[in-house]
Formats: C-alpha cells, sequence, structure tokens
C-alpha cells in the first residue's frame, strides 16, 4: 500500500512530570508503549521545552539569585522581580526593549525571546523556581536522537518546540528552538518559484 502523502500527528500518553537527571529516550519509550505506537525511519519526535530544561537540571531557585543593579534598574522599568531580571541578563546577548511587564531580548542561543524564554508556570510547586532554556538544544536533539536509533533502531528527527509570542499578534507559536535529522532552515534564495522569478 503506497502511504498518502500529508502530515499525521500522534501524541504519546502518560509522560510523567520529568525530575533532573531522567532519562528522556527512557520516558520516550515507556510513552510510546502506553500509547501503543511505533516509531519509524522518518519520523520527527517532537519534544517539549520544559520537560528537556526539566531533565537537564535547568530550574534555578530565585532565592539563591543576588541581582546586580542593571538587573535592579530593569526590574524597576518592567515590573518584574530583580532576581528574575538577573537570570534574563544572565541568559541574553542584548537587551532590545523594556516594558511594564515585558523584557525583550537576544537570547544567547541566538533567537530574540521575551523575558529570555524563562518560565515561571509549570516549574514546580515552589513558586520561586523558574526554568531556563536548555544548554544547547541542538545538541540535546543530537544525542536523543542517537539514543533512540542505539535503543529502538530507528532513524528518526527530533525537535525540541517552545511557544514564543510575536509582536503585534495575540496568543503563541511553536518555535523550534532544537533540531536534528532535518533541515531547520533552507536557504531559498536564488531559486525560481512558482513562476520562474527567482526568490530574494
Amino acid at each position: 500500500v503506497t502511504p498518502i502523502p500529508g502530515l499525521q500527528v500522534w501524541p504519546l500518553v502518560r509522560v510523567p512530570i520529568v525530575a533532573p537527571g531522567d532519562d528522556l529516550c527512557g520516558l520516550i519509550e515507556n510513552a510510546l508503549q502506553a500509547s501503543e505506537f511505533d516509531l519509524c525511519d522518518g519520523d520527527i519526535l517532537v519534544l517539549a521545552q520544559n520537560i528537556v530544561s526539566k531533565a537537564e537540571g535547568r530550574s534555578v531557585d530565585l532565592r539563591g539569585v543576588t541581582p546586580t543593579e542593571q538587573a535592579i534598574e530593569l526590574a524597576d522599568r518592567a515590573g518584574k522581580d530583580p532576581r528574575l531580571v538577573e537570570l534574563i541578563l544572565l541568559e541574553s546577548t542584548e537587551v532590545l526593549r523594556v516594558r511594564p511587564g515585558l523584557i525583550v531580548v537576544q537570547h544567547r542561543l541566538g533567537f530574540v525571546a521575551a523575558n529570555a524564554g524563562i518560565d515561571q508556570s509549570n516549574v514546580g510547586a515552589d513558586a520561586s523556581s523558574v526554568l531556563l532554556l536548555p544548554e544547547d538544544p541542538d545538541a540535546t536533539c543530537a544525542k536523543l536522537r542517537e539514543e533512540i536509533h542505539a535503543r529502538l533502531g530507528v532513524g528518526v528527527a527530533v525537535v525540541i518546540n517552545d511557544s514564543f509570542g510575536r509582536a503585534w499578534r495575540i496568543g503563541t507559536i511553536g518555535t523550534a528552538i532544537g533540531v536534528s535529522g532535518l533541515t531547520a532552515a533552507a536557504d531559498l534564495r536564488g531559486q525560481p518559484d512558482l513562476f520562474g522569478a527567482p526568490l530574494r
């Protein structure tokens, strides 16, 4: 039977709350079994950023953070906790915009993000904990891809997805912050469009 082209999405069930040091590949194997689903060559496995960050131990207790003068000044302008702002600065290469409730930065990983992508929700029962993005999402994807191939014998692509807000838009979109096994961005400049005009 020839497969029908298109996109099919299957959520995995029974993924537990992830803790620092958890074996993500093992959790995925268990969720695949619980979902009665087998991965195949060419499948793309998409993981939420927060489970990767939790497994990598990227949770920080704000009670242990001492803000600098720059963080205190920005926190006053943004109406944010100075300790959180200190982490935003540590995770960023440049502050692009500050307004009440928001600090837009260029993240150390290269993309523009609100509050350096630091999560304060779904982190844990302790309200003083925040979650930073993974240290090196592409490397994490590559390692997980190798582990899945070694354990399950299939060649899949792996993506770490995070939710990003967009300027002048309501809601969020899913953004790949880490990728292995597929082309993350294709440069089509110079290629012809539908009518033969070169793309620019």
